[in-house]
């Protein structure tokens, strides 16, 4: 009966966190999704009253939009949470060349990265098979949400590093940029779910906290692995492995 009711304390306990870790995403998610449709509704708002302005309506249109493209990304993350949950997220995998998605990211970012004044190095040079067996509306997914974040938690003029390299029939991309990096006692619980509580990078500003998580199911049902590392003060690294191209 002792050790019974040690099992009882740790399921109570684990459903009490679960129960906090919901309320406390509940919380955020009704905040973060509150920012953004402000944002769409005073900038709308703006553009009508000064629909003559064509300059004025252009800028406040152009802000409605990032404003709109923010909302759907933390949209799109809950949907993928509740398909992950219910065990209804389901991978179309191909084989898929890295060549063109990297150079779809590098346009898709190449805004953000002029407009902070960062460098972006992308090494691929190694690869002798290009391709990647993985869903690739995922692989955009899980590139361009990390690359985001280096960006966004990178200082003006700082560094962002990009590299892929085979490992015999696996592919490893690292993702590396300078800037205060991440705390140690926060790197262990970056890929948890609604984790959000990491000051040093301001994970606790914008965005839904279930980035990372996802993109370590994703990773991990493709058949590869993720880890991050940091030093504060310096640099962080996201590295991960996907499996290389099928070969007939």
């Amino acid at each position: 009966t002792q050790k019974l009711n040690a099992k009882l304390q740790v399921a109570v306990e684990k459903a009490e966190s679960a129960n906090r870790a919901k309320s406390t995403f509940l919380s955020n998610m009704s905040h973060d999704i509150r920012t953004p449709m402000n944002a769409i509704i005073g900038f709308t708002t703006l553009a009508i009253s000064n629909i003559d302005d064509k300059d004025r309506v252009k800028d406040y249109l152009t802000k409605t939009l990032a404003s709109s493209n923010h909302l759907l990304s933390l949209i799109n993350d809950v949907l993928d949470m509740s398909r992950i949950e219910s065990g209804k997220l389901h991978l179309e995998e191909v084989e898929v060349n890295l060549s063109d998605v990297l150079h779809d990211l590098k346009t898709i970012v190449s805004g953000q990265i002029y407009a902070k004044q960062l460098e972006l190095y992308m090494d691929a040079m190694d690869v002798t098979d290009e391709d990647v067996y993985c869903d690739k509306t995922r692989l955009n997914q899980i590139l361009l949400n990390l690359l985001s974040n280096a960006i966004k938690f990178t200082p003006p003029d700082g560094v962002i590093k990009f590299d892929i390299q085979q490992e015999n029939d696996m592919v490893r991309v690292t993702i590396e940029n300078t800037g205060d990096g991440i705390a140690p006692d926060a790197l262990p619980f970056v890929f948890e779910r609604f984790y959000k509580e990491d000051r040093s990078r301001g994970l606790n500003t914008r965005g839904s906290g279930l980035g990372l998580h996802i993109c370590k199911v994703l990773i991990t049902l493709s058949g590869g692995q993720i880890k991050a590392e940091s030093e504060m003060g310096k640099w962080c690294r996201f590295t991960f492995t996907l499996p290389a191209g099928k070969t007939e």
